[in-house]
């Protein structure tokens, strides 16, 4: 019987030129090439690890010295005191707000609004109290509610409102200005006074090119489970949060122990450069929302109208805020709402402020 046999052309032999060391024998020059560079990479990095050693045994006892120092001391106990007290309402903020997140559907909040979009703008700023989280959490769900046909002015005014004058927010201000309500009372009005004073200036100015539309889905993630958006959502907001809650403690102790006092008495000291100077840095620090009360009363160098700017301006516009509104909306409505926004939040601060306090 004939059998089929498939015979394979030969493969053509590699020159012996061709055969380099590293190929004809493993452990050669191929060998040699790893050794060098694992050698040279650890050198690279140890060599700041070894110029830190050499620096801590020759300077050791003159940077010992330093930190038992005065200004050290106080820099420790500025930090320590708001990242203390800020942290557990961070933690509460954020657990409300994944618990939203993750079991409330976005489509309630459009139930309650009306259909006239010059009414719907205070109605959304005021439904902003039931949204108790940080201002990363607003931007995603003024996206959702954009997505749903909320008209972009209501959902705005829901955006800047939201990590303002919720009940978190407010009790943490509370706590931080003990025997002081009136400060309590001076956010409310002057968050909720810039919130749909923005509301309707984009309804009467706003353009729609420069506002682009959210993309992203419309309802829940499909196939996740609502423990699992829960877990996800307070993992993010808690750690995002939380970095800038130490970055921000930090800075407004640096702020505090650095700056000299003959220079903030030159801003303290005047009411028309107080607000504005306060109020940009407000927008530095990025403090979240929970916590920036603590940041606030830590300043007491200036005025209470000042200070009430730095906690109004905070959460409605800020260094991550506008990062994350350029991600959402585009950096051409970024730029113009945040640059608009602060100036109406400092001038609803000095009108509440004098008002007030």
């Amino acid at each position: 019987m004939d059998r089929d046999v498939d015979v394979a052309p030969p493969l053509p032999e590699s020159p012996a030129h061709d055969r380099t060391p590293s190929a004809a024998h493993p452990d050669g020059g191929g060998g040699l090439r790893v050794t060098v560079r694992v050698a040279s990479h650890a050198l690279i990095a140890g060599l700041p690890v070894a110029v830190l050693g050499v620096v801590a045994i020759v300077l050791g006892p003159e940077i010992s010295a330093g930190l038992d120092s005065r200004a050290v001391a106080a820099w420790r106990t500025v930090f320590t005191a708001i990242v203390i007290q800020g942290v557990p309402f961070l933690l509460l903020g954020t657990l409300v707000s994944a618990a939203i997140s993750a079991f409330v559907p976005a489509w309630v909040f459009t139930r309650v609004l009306p259909r006239n979009p010059a009414l719907a703008v205070p109605v959304a700023g005021v439904a902003g109290a039931v949204l108790p989280g940080c201002e990363c959490a607003s931007v995603p769900v003024a996206g959702s509610l954009m997505r749903r046909g909320v008209t972009p002015a209501a959902a705005l005014a829901f955006l800047l409102s939201a990590p303002a004058i919720n009940p978190i927010v407010l009790m943490a201000t509370y706590v931080a200005f003990p025997g002081n309500p009136w400060m309590v009372a001076a956010r409310l009005v002057a968050s909720l006074l810039t919130s749909v004073v923005m509301g309707w200036l984009w309804l009467r100015l706003g353009r729609e090119e420069w506002l682009r539309a959210p993309k992203g889905p419309t309802g829940h993630t499909a196939g996740a489970s609502r423990a699992e958006e829960f877990r996800v959502s307070l993992q993010h907001d808690f750690l995002h949060a939380g970095g800038f809650l130490v970055v921000g403690a930090a800075a407004a102790a640096t702020f505090n122990v650095a700056v000299p006092h003959s220079v903030l008495r030159l801003f303290s000291d005047s009411v028309w450069w107080s607000l504005p100077v306060l109020g940009m840095l407000a927008v530095v620090l990025a403090v979240c929302s929970e916590a920036d009360a603590f940041v606030a009363a830590s300043l007491t160098g200036f005025s209470p109208s000042a200070r009430l700017a730095f906690m109004v301006v905070g959460p409605m516009v800020d260094l991550k805020l506008i990062a994350l509104q350029s991600g959402t909306f585009g950096r051409a409505f970024a730029l113009r709402f945040s640059s608009a926004t602060w100036v109406v939040a400092v001038l609803s601060s000095a009108l509440v402020g004098w008002w007030l306090l």
